[in-house]
Parts: structure tokens; sequence; C-alpha cells
């Protein structure tokens, strides 16, 4: 039997007491963090209000959490945005792990210094724990620093619920926007959210972890603005969790963050009289008439018929919504079966049930207790200030709308709509994107929704083109009206004339019998008209790709990222699992086509949850690729020998990334040669280095002699020629790989490869441009390593050309200035006068 404890908190400061809802912060006044009380101070020392353990403190001592023996969790917030001040006027007088008397001093800070830089000075002092309490005071009026303030309720020897057992799964690694990190506002958000999941969650950073469900575990990680960190979990609703969480860390976790502010998507669409502008959410275009779709109004009775009979209503309702997402998740499957995924989880959040319960004891119908409920949740969702709250706040409208119809009684109909449709909605719910008939429907277009919401996934997966934000004066369209849609424009033409309609029919049937015609002929040989054969290969990451080149026409594999059996995963893959794998793919290719394979290129971008990692100030400039495999070469050793294991299946090639040092080359080849000898291997497969970064290419007369092979991965080597991130939200267009100093690279490192006998291919993006392959073919490129579903383009693009003419322009765009003149004079090119198809590789 458990019995009992009572635990009296001491004020932790003099001063006038308030109530959290006069708190000027939503996600404190919300008791998002915790329940507890605020004081507006009139001392200026920070004391602890109980006995216990420093759990955490923060390096700009505005925060610092106390935990008692019995568990219960206190936290202290020394005024309002006052992360921002970076530690200025707080002074520490304890640490982490030092055992505090009650009473005992903590923070010491200057409340003028405070007061004038930061938004407030309140102080809140929040259970975080979750323990009930009782005020020992009025709820206002002035307190003395150690006076007893709250009564704590608490239960000893509770046990801890036993971890989930399985296979964890991590979502990519995420760079923290936050201007300060995850303190206590967005670990809140963040915390709040894991909280709305079965399974066990952490957030890694480097070698340590937090409890994603702990406010207080999450702000002892000190995360900082540009730590790179990752979720992982385990339990049945694992995938869902790490996609949300993960997505909720790229939004800042409520907090405005400058890659929201550089969004385009953010940007107020401009419009004339004849063309409304939005943004992109599917891509494609369409011809067809006006049709206004929107929800009826629906009529709800405040007074139920008696508790238990409003109460077996809503419990109907529910299931009934629960079987509807169940199906539409069978129908849907992959990324958008998650959606209604999502949704289900929606149905059985213990917060919202609890809150439409609350409205049943209340006398309310089911109808409105749940409506209130919903809406209200929406609103605190909408109203913390990140882009994937708002669109979870979507989808909570359109759970809520459905179970509202269940209900009332309202059978959901299907739209009666006539032939080529173009929607125009306030805002599309997921339920209703997924019913549309596309035999009908051509594209939509609304005044809500964003370019990544949950709508527009729906929408590239049925093949809709669609875009968002658009004025609202589209909702004034006439029924019937004929419009152009023109998604990858982000444009909706009112008044398109006879030539427009005539040319936009004309340009999509060309490009559809393009892609037929091209698709026919994928198994012919990439052979220039004048007899020059290039050979078009795969960048891949599964046997399932692999296959699917094969199909397309590709003649090899490239590059295999290895680093696929390494991701997304809380242990290394065995040996036996790699070597497996690896077997498999060869198979598949058999004995006369080459396998590439890149050994792993993790680090930077893609760190491992299970090989730690010290914090890097810039990881793209530290341990990456060949670099972490030699600091660690059992990891690389393992590798070899898997790799190895497929030698003789295949035309083997072994491939190694971010090579900068001729040392770092020897030694791998050294190791290679030690466990191929160990294997009883006679003849070692062919050894290659990636020219990514410009000291590998300026010096590949050096390299040439000690490889077989070069392989350009143009993505960094344009990062690194160009000194700029190619995922900055600011420099991504400028760091294009048609620069000329990227180009005078790859013709140094194919005049160096060709002088010594060896061949050159290119696996980074610019392979898989048509409109580049003119330039690859004449700067002398051997092989090109493209996307899957863009191989047959590839290959009839390189049919299409004339060797001697590709040298001349090549020779030319080498002595141009900058990326748009390249680009300029390759659309200029006849062979690439017709645009490919874009295909987004992930």
């Amino acid at each position: 039997m458990t019995t009992t404890q009572t635990l009296e908190l001491l004020a932790p400061l003099a001063g006038v007491l308030l109530p959290l809802e006069q708190v000027p912060d939503p996600v404190f006044a919300s008791r998002m963090i915790g329940d507890g009380v605020c004081i507006d101070p009139t001392s200026q020392i920070l004391c602890a209000p109980l006995a216990g353990v420093i759990s955490n403190i923060q390096d700009s001592g505005h925060a610092v959490s106390v935990t008692a023996d019995n568990g219960v969790q206190v936290l202290m917030h020394i005024g309002l945005d006052t992360v921002n001040l970076a530690g200025k006027g707080f002074t520490r007088r304890v640490k982490e792990g030092q055992r505090v008397e009650a009473g005992q001093p903590l923070i010491e800070f200057d409340a003028d210094f405070v007061a004038l830089n930061a938004r407030s000075l309140l102080t809140l002092m929040l259970v975080v724990s979750g323990e009930p309490f009782a005020l020992l005071v009025p709820e206002t009026g002035l307190v003395a620093v150690g006076q007893s303030l709250l009564c704590v309720t608490a239960e000893p020897g509770m046990a801890a619920d036993e971890q989930e057992q399985g296979e964890a799964l991590f979502s990519k690694p995420v760079t923290l926007p936050n201007a300060n990190g995850l303190h206590a506002r967005p670990a809140a958000v963040f915390a709040q959210a894991a909280k709305g999941f079965n399974a066990s969650i952490c957030l890694h950073k480097q070698t340590q972890s937090a409890n994603a469900k702990s406010l207080v575990a999450l702000m002892a990680l000190q995360t900082a603005q540009g730590d790179i960190v990752q979720v992982s979990a385990i339990g049945e609703d694992a995938e869902a969790a790490i996609q949300m969480l993960a997505l909720l860390l790229v939004e800042g976790c409520g907090e405005t963050v400058a890659a929201q502010v550089d969004r385009p998507a953010e940007v107020t669409p401009v419009s004339s009289a004849s063309v409304l502008r939005g943004v992109c959410a599917s891509p494609g275009s369409a011809f067809g008439q006006v049709v206004q779709v929107a929800e009826p109004e629906l009529s709800i009775t405040e007074v139920g018929r008696g508790e238990a009979t409003e109460r077996a209503a809503l419990e109907r309702a529910l299931l009934q919504a629960t079987e509807a997402l169940q199906a539409l998740q069978t129908k849907t499957g992959g990324a958008q079966a998650e959606i209604f995924r999502a949704h289900q989880e929606l149905l059985e959040d213990p917060t919202l049930l609890e809150q439409a319960q609350a409205g049943l004891a209340h006398g309310k119908s089911a109808a409105l207790a749940w409506k209130q409920a919903t809406v209200a949740t929406a609103t605190l969702f909408q109203g913390l200030g990140s882009a994937l709250l708002a669109e979870r706040a979507v989808d909570l409208a359109d759970v809520g709308q459905r179970v509202l119809k269940l209900i009332l009684g309202i059978n959901d109909s299907v739209w009666d709509l006539p032939e080529q449709a173009i929607l125009i909605a306030e805002q599309l719910t997921p339920s209703q994107t997924a019913s549309l008939d596309t035999r009908k429907v051509l594209g939509f277009v609304t005044v809500g929704g964003g370019a990544t919401s949950h709508v527009a996934i729906l929408a590239r997966a049925l093949g809709l083109p669609a875009i968002c934000g658009v004025p609202a004066q589209v909702l004034h369209l006439a029924k019937g009206k004929q419009v152009l849609l023109d998604a990858d424009k982000g444009e909706l033409r009112l008044e398109p004339d006879l030539a427009e309609i005539e040319h936009f029919e004309a340009s999509r049937q060309q490009q559809v019998l393009r892609r037929q015609r091209e698709v026919e002929q994928a198994q012919r040989a990439a052979i220039t008209r004048d007899g020059h054969h290039v050979e078009v290969s795969a960048n891949v990451a599964s046997l399932q790709e692999v296959e699917q080149a094969l199909s397309l026409g590709g003649e090899g594999v490239g590059l295999l990222r290895s680093e696929f059996l390494y991701l997304d995963r809380n242990r290394a893959p065995s040996p036996a699992e790699q070597a497996a794998t690896y077997c498999a793919i060869a198979r598949a290719l058999g004995g006369e086509r080459n396998l590439v394979v890149r050994t792993l290129d993790v680090g930077g971008d893609k760190p491992l949850g299970y090989v730690p990692m010290e914090r890097e100030t810039n990881p793209f400039l530290g341990l990456r690729g060949i670099r972490l495999c030699l600091e660690r070469p059992e990891l690389l050793r393992e590798q070899f020998r898997a790799i190895l294991g497929s030698a003789g299946l295949a035309r083997l090639h072994i491939m190694l990334p971010m090579v900068s040092l001729l040392s770092e080359l020897r030694l791998a080849r050294k190791m290679l040669e030690e466990e191929a000898q160990a294997l009883g291997l006679k003849e070692l497969p062919k050894l290659g280095i990636m020219i990514e970064v410009p000291s590998a290419a300026l010096m590949a007369d050096v390299f040439a002699p000690h490889v077989d092979f070069f392989s350009i991965g143009t993505n960094d080597l344009t990062q690194y020629t160009l000194a700029m991130d190619r995922d900055h939200p600011r420099l991504a267009s400028q760091a294009d790989s048609f620069h000329p100093a990227v180009l005078r690279l790859i013709a140094t490192t194919v005049k160096a490869a060709h002088a010594h006998g060896k061949w050159v291919g290119v696996c980074g993006a610019l392979a898989s441009e048509a409109l580049a392959i003119p330039m690859l073919v004449g700067l002398g490129v051997d092989e090109l390593s493209v996307s899957v579903p863009l191989i047959p383009t590839i290959k009839a693009t390189v049919r299409e050309l004339d060797l001697a003419d590709c040298q001349l322009i090549a020779r030319q765009v080498l002595d141009l200035e900058d990326a748009a003149q390249v680009r300029e004079a390759l659309r200029r090119y006849p062979a690439v006068a017709v645009e490919t198809p874009l295909v987004v590789e992930n």
C-alpha cells in the first residue's frame, strides 16, 4: 500500500504573488510547462524552495530545476525572454548535481538590468513533475522569501513504467534553429507534443540523450542554436512520433526562427486582374472550369438529453470515426496513411477527451461538448506561432468535423462535381482531398494551407496540381469559369486566351509523348550520333531501387549509398546483414555490370546516434566520410569485409568519400588489402575516390596513379568551392553546380584521370540535369550516375548529341562569368531545348 506524503514549497523570492493566467506568455499561462505560481519579485536572490538536487541549471543562469528525494521536480524561471540575455545580469551560486537545502541561495540577478533588457521580471515556480498541490496563501498579494507557499502531495515508491522493448527508430538529424536552443518555452512545447505519443521517446545531442517527455531532462541537454539533434522512439507509434517531433524541431517548437522568415512560401502573393498567384503545393498544370466548394454550417443543440445518453452518442461517433480512418489508412498507404494515423491518434488524445467529458458533465450536448473541446485545442495550437502546430490544428479541425457529423447523423457525402473541375476553396481538409475523384478533378486552389501541409502531400500523391495561399478574391470566381492552373509557377490564369490554351495542351501532350518514347527506348545504349558511348548508371540506396533502375535501362550502379544500412536505427547493422545486402544487389546486377559501393559517408549533416561524436562548430568541415571511418578503423574494416563478400557477383568497385589527402587514400587501401588477404581473395576490387573537395580536384594528377577511377560529387564540390551551404535558405539558389569554377574543377579532374588511363564519373545532382549533359559529355566525363526515374531521359539526351558540338560548348562555358550565363548558353543548345520533367530525389 502506498502512503501519500506532503511537501511544502517555500517562496523562492519576495514579491507580489500572481496567478499563472496573468503571465503574458501563452506557454506559461496555459500550464504547458507545469502548474504553479508567479511572483513579481522585489528581492534579487532566487532561493531553493525545497531540499533536493540541482537537476538542471541553465548556462545563462535564468532558470534552475530542483528535484526532491521523492521525485518532485520544481522549475524556477526568472523573467520572460531572459534567455536572450545570454547570462548577463545573472550569477549562479550552485552547479548541476549539487545537493541544496531549502532556502539556500541559487541564483543572484541584477533586477534593474533584467527589467531594462528583458520583456518582464515575472518569475515562475512550477511543479513540472505533475503532482497536485494546494496554495497555502491567498492567490494574490505580498509574499516573503522563505514563506510557505505550496503544499505538494507526493506518492513515494512509485515504480517507473517499464521501458518499451524493440528496435528504436531515429529521425534524420535536425539542426536546431532556435536562437537560444531548447530553453523552457520551446522545450515545453516539444515535451507536450511528445506526451501525445505512447512510444518511449528520446532526444539525442551527440553522446547525450534525454527523455523527450521531461521538460527538465530536455533543458539539461543545454542545447544551443546550430546543435545537431535526433529524435528516437520505440513503440507502436514510433514512426509517427519521430516524423512529427523532428518537424516540430525544424519549425522552432513554437518560436519564430529565421528559417521561417526566409521561406518564400511566407511571402504575400502578388496578383493582377487576370492572374492570381500563390505557392505551388503540388506541381503540374490543368485547364478546366471553376467549382467552388465549401462545408455547410452544422446546426448544434446546446443542452444535452442527459449525460449518459450524450456520452453514448459521443463514444459511438468516436468508434465510427476510428473505423473510417483505419479504412483510409488501408486505402492510401505510405506517407498518406501516416496522415490518417495521426488523425486517429488525435481521436485518442486524453486531454481532448477529458475536455469533452467535462462538457458532458455540465449538461452540454455531445455535439457542443466535442466541438468546444476541438476548437479550444486547435486555437491553442494556432496561437503558439509554429507552422507545424498550425498544421496540426487543421488536422484537428478535420477530425472534429468528422466526429461532429457522426454525432449529428449527417452522411459525409461525396461532392457532386462536373467533369474537368478546378476546385476552389477556403481550405481543403486531408479527408476531403483523399476522397477526390481524380477522373473529374483536375486540380485545386486554396486560400489557406501551405506547400508542406498534409493536403499538399495528398495532392502530390494523387498527381493533382495545386496551389495555396491565393488571395481571397478567388472565392468569388463564377462557377463554370474556364481557368488555366499553372501550379509550377504558382499561378491561376483567369483569362487565358486561345493561344495560351493551345500552347498548354500542345506542351503537355509533347511532354507525355516524349516521356513515353524515352521509357520505350530506355534499354538502348546512350551513344551520341557520332558513336561516342557514355555509361548511364544509377544512384541507389536499396535493392528495390536497383531493380527499378535496371527496368528503366540503367547500365549499372554508379553510387550505392551504403549509409542506408546504418541510418535510422539504434545500433550498427551486423556484418551478416551488410554482406547479405551487398550480395543481393550484386546478384541483381550480374557479372557484366558495375557496382560502385561508397563506404560509409556519415558525419556532418548525417550523424549516427550509436557512434559517439564530439560536438563540432562546423560539422561539414569536421569528421565526415573517410575521416570518421579512419578515426574508427574497425567500422571501416567491418564494412570492407562485408563488401568484399560480393566480389565476383558483379564488377565490384569501392569508392571512398570526402578524401582530401593522399595519406587517407593510402591508409584505406592498406586496410582493404589486409582484409582481402584475410578472406583469401586473389584479386582486389577497383578502388576509387569521390572528388568532393577542391583540394582533391586540384591534385587529381597526384591522386590518379593511386586510384582506379574518380567519381565527382557535384553537390559537395559546389558547396566547398563556392563556400556556400547548399541548404542555406538564402544561398541555396546561388550554390549552383553550373558555376564556371565548379566546371573548371571537373575539367581538371577529367584531364588528370585520362592522362593516367583512368575513368571519371559524375554521381552528383548535376548528372541528373538534362541541361548539363552536353557540357559534361564535352568535358570528357565517361559515366553519368543519375536519379533512377531520370535514367531514360538522360540516355535519350545523350543519343541526341554530337560529341564535337559538346566539346565546343564545353570550352565556351568554361570562360563565362557565372552559372546564369552557363545555363543560358546551354539552353540555346538544340538537344536540350525541351525541358525534362522534374523528379525530386530524396
